[in-house]
């Protein structure tokens, strides 16, 4: 059964409202009040991708961390909380691919030098600290199936 995502409680807990008036701006997180809980990566918003069904979000991002298609598809199935307990640090040696995306404008976080200690495959997208959809569809979308095709 699907969960209350119009709930002001969960688990003993108050939800928080995300949205900021000033900068009209909505911080998505699990514990916000709708529609910022229900577009996070922990929320269980099922969907299909190529054949695989997933729970939601964060569990098809923790199941491209694993090489065994088995193991793939049971964390892929996951909702958020129990994907996200499946997560492994060993994807970031075993997989030769690791991209970090960075705003152009980004005037909130500037970690690029900081990842490129570690890694050396960057991609920018223009704008600001968000991604909108358009970055989304002309950007990650086809960077997660170039990924995903090797």
């Amino acid at each position: 059964m699907e969960e209350n995502y119009m709930a002001t409680t969960r688990n003993g807990h108050e939800l928080k409202d995300m949205y900021n008036p000033e900068t009209n701006t909505l911080d998505i997180r699990s514990n916000g009040l709708y529609p910022s809980n229900v577009l996070s990566n922990m929320y269980s918003n099922g969907f299909l991708f190529d054949g695989m069904e997933c729970g939601s979000m964060e569990g098809f991002l923790q199941s491209l961390k694993r090489k065994e298609l088995d193991k793939q598809r049971q964390i892929c199935s996951m909702k958020g909380g129990n994907a996200r307990k499946m997560s492994v640090t060993s994807w970031q040696t075993d997989r030769k691919q690791v991209w970090g995306m960075f705003a152009d404008n980004d005037q909130q976080v500037n970690g690029e030098s900081l990842f490129l200690q570690y890694y050396n495959q960057v991609i920018h997208f223009s704008g600001e600290h968000r991604m909108d959809d358009r970055v989304i569809e002309d950007v990650l979308v086809p960077l997660i199936y170039r990924c995903v095709a090797k």
